[in-house]
């Protein structure tokens, strides 16, 4: 049903599974390159534990010829409930073709924590890989909420270096979790009004001087449109460096596909924010 006060129907807005029904067969395509990816580089790949449950391990795929560049971290997504990195292992090739490292970062998931839980590992992991140099943090859905979490943490606050991220890239992410308390998304996520507040970026002080490309597919709801655009629009007017794109043809599965291609528009603009950190 509508918002009785926005007018909007925010379960179809952000049920992606019902607005792409070839979903399954999109995911499975994820599985089946991630594993190919993976026996491809073999003992080239590292696996870095950051926490003591099982899913917080980073899986960390080198280039075969290092540029020295910043390591870009991509999160997954899933609404914060939902999907493993080993389903993402495929999308390093393009960037490691660059010449580029690619950290791969499983999380917890709710309901079993909760998503501030699931910021602070992230943080937890986002110190342990920049103790090997600069750090592009990306992420997809639910990982580019907390791409954009990273970018705009007070690390001085935390005893890190103020630039420990230097710039992030959410592709679909979600800044403002309010809509969601109406969804049955929140049935695993438990958000109150005040946690859906105080854990959505759009919320917290914008990062001045920082950089964020705020990227969405262009075939996804308007919320997902509406979000990216908003992030971007309030970011920059903070002092922030911010860019907004929207995908044509992409929906909110396939937009992710062009990182495994180290010649798409996608890998060539993450391979320069990365030599520009």
């Amino acid at each position: 049903m509508p918002s009785s006060v926005t007018g909007i129907d925010y379960p179809a807005e952000y049920n992606n599974r019902a607005r792409v029904p070839d979903h399954p067969a999109i995911m499975a395509g994820w599985a089946r390159d991630a594993s190919a990816y993976r026996d491809a580089v073999g003992r080239r790949r590292e696996s870095l534990r950051y926490g003591e449950t099982e899913r917080q391990v980073i899986d960390l795929f080198p280039p075969g010829n290092a540029a020295g560049d910043a390591t870009v971290v991509f999160i997954h997504g899933g609404y914060w409930q939902s999907f493993e990195r080993s389903s993402f292992s495929h999308l390093a090739r393009g960037l490691n073709l660059r010449g580029i490292a690619v950290a791969i970062p499983g999380y917890d998931l709710c309901p079993l924590v909760g998503v501030g839980d699931i910021i602070d590992e992230m943080r937890r992991a986002c110190r342990q890989l920049a103790e090997r140099g600069p750090l592009l943090v990306s992420g997809h859905s639910a990982g580019g909420h907390l791409a954009a979490c990273m970018l705009a943490t007070d690390w001085r606050a935390l005893g890190a270096p103020p630039d420990l991220v230097q710039a992030a890239y959410a592709i679909s992410g979600l800044f403002d979790l309010r809509p969601l308390l109406s969804t049955p998304i929140n049935d695993a996520l438990h958000l109150t009004e005040s946690d859906a507040d105080r854990l959505s970026p759009l919320s917290w002080r914008p990062p001045a001087g920082r950089l964020i490309d705020a990227v969405v597919g262009g075939d996804e709801s308007a919320e997902y449109l509406r979000q990216s655009r908003t992030l971007a629009e309030r970011w920059d007017e903070a002092g922030a460096t911010t860019r907004y794109e929207a995908v044509p043809g992409a929906n909110h599965f396939t937009v992710i596909a062009p990182l495994a291609d180290p010649d798409s528009a996608m890998t060539r603009r993450l391979a320069e924010l990365a030599r520009i950190g």
